[in-house]
């Protein structure tokens, strides 16, 4: 492929992964950054909410040679342990035996990204850049810094992978038959924490995604290395149990008390993190074309941001990479083509996965501790093992599979189906390891 002059909007971490992907290839890679640099001492890095990196985004970086250094920072969680208000703890594995989904911080994952991006030749990252225009018919962009001072960059090609309020998106949104929804949904987060223990260990367990389903709201936390937990409570802006109902520090304080009185044992910190943590909003960006003349690009959340339930919104943005570097592998220099069957190819999946996302929100704060999905999934399990052929459950489908978003989805669909006509059967609960579900099971999947 002809050496290219490339532009890219946005440091995080698909931009980041891109850069190099794009540097690997011989191309001359620009990173603008409209934050400053989180590395340095005294930077503000942004969101610290943790992220779940699952086989999607391994594949990507194994693209890259990446894949063992993000290891060293990965912890794997190889279940889900439900908190009851009372301390009762139940579990339910995420795949078979010794698979995981990896917890890792957004922060610290996305400052090792830009310092590998930055250990390939090619790729500059210029920092305190904000995006205040393009030209989408040559691909050059615009950047002012902190005193005003405006950059040109010209390049053959410009991706924006500059998130969920894209500033290459909007320009974008302004041309003939650009489709564009910006939802909220009603609920938000706030970060939270759990210190590590007085020895430096883990107050819970350390490999597992710890959930304090309480219906339509939930606490959850994730481990980091230092032997804390990064917390995000999710919770409606307004109603009965709301961020607006926790007003003062006792309201706080009861509210845990009577709903995580087990998490908030372990929470020093939480009043003054409930003070200096910001209440955030969550919400799904959908949007077509994704890209403009052969010459510019939407790769990630700026292109279909989503809410993080099912821990995939990074995982997909890494997936963008792989397929656009196998279709670069494919076409070479016929960027127009690249370009047109990213799009086709990844806008059912991004659909898919915002949907599948919204509903394992549900399954999450309402289902986990419910005893008709929790035996539910002992079946789905127990059938799995026996028949891997016949019956992959849907998480393994997104989580632990290539399997596309899109088709994911139609087989869970059906799946659902044949589950509710098991679960109809009169005495399930007691004999639902017997033979004769079994049977039914495998005449309904033929």
């Amino acid at each position: 492929m002809t050496k290219k002059e490339i532009t890219i909007v946005g440091a995080g971490l698909v931009g980041s992964l891109w850069a190099v992907y794009m540097a690997k290839k011989g191309h001359k890679v620009n990173m603008y950054e409209r934050r400053p640099d989180t590395r340095k001492e005294g930077v503000y890095g942004g969101r610290s909410i943790n992220l779940a990196l699952s086989d999607r985004g391994w594949k990507a970086l194994r693209g890259v040679g990446l894949e063992d250094e993000i290891r060293k920072v990965a912890i794997p969680m190889y279940r889900r342990v439900m908190h009851s208000v009372d301390g009762t703890l139940t579990y339910q594995p995420y795949g078979k035996e010794g698979q995981a989904i990896y917890s890792v911080s957004r922060g610290g994952l996305n400052q090792t990204m830009m310092s590998l991006a930055e250990q390939h030749e090619g790729v500059k990252i210029h920092f305190d850049q904000k995006c205040t225009g393009v030209d989408l018919e040559t691909a050059t962009a615009w950047f002012e810094d902190d005193h005003g001072k405006i950059v040109e960059q010209e390049a053959d090609l410009l991706f924006g992978a500059d998130g969920f309020y894209s500033a290459v998106r909007q320009i974008m949104q302004k041309t003939d038959r650009f489709t564009y929804s910006q939802t909220y949904i009603e609920h938000g987060y706030k970060e939270l924490s759990i210190p590590p223990a007085e020895d430096g260990g883990f107050r819970i367990e350390k490999n597992a995604l710890h959930i304090w389903p309480r219906g339509g709201f939930m606490l959850i936390a994730l481990p980091n290395q230092d032997g804390s937990f990064t917390c995000t409570l999710f919770m409606p802006f307004e109603g009965e149990n709301s961020f607006e109902n926790l007003k003062g520090d006792d309201d706080v304080l009861q509210f845990f008390r009577s709903t995580f009185p087990d998490a908030l044992a372990m929470m020093p910190d939480l009043i003054v993190e409930w003070k200096e943590n910001p209440t955030s909003s969550l919400g799904i960006i959908r949007c077509f074309p994704w890209t403009r003349n052969g010459k510019v690009a939407l790769i990630g959340d700026s292109s279909h941001a989503i809410v993080p339930f099912y821990g995939q919104g990074m995982n997909a943005g890494f997936e963008d990479c792989t397929v656009l570097n196998e279709l670069f592998e494919i076409y070479g220099d016929d960027v127009d083509t690249i370009f047109r069957q990213y799009e086709l190819i990844r806008k059912p999946d991004a659909d898919a996965i915002a949907e599948l996302a919204m509903r394992n929100f549900v399954e999450m704060r309402d289902l986990t501790a419910d005893p008709d999905f929790l035996l539910r999934k002992k079946i789905e399990r127990r059938f799995a093992d026996k028949y891997p052929e016949k019956w992959l459950p849907l998480y393994s489908m997104v989580t632990f599979s290539h399997i596309r978003y899109h088709d994911a989805l139609a087989e869970g669909n059906r799946q659902d189906a044949i589950m509710s006509k098991i679960m109809s059967i009169p005495g399930i609960e007691q004999k639902w390891d017997s033979v004769e579900v079994e049977n039914r099971l495998l005449e309904l999947v033929s």
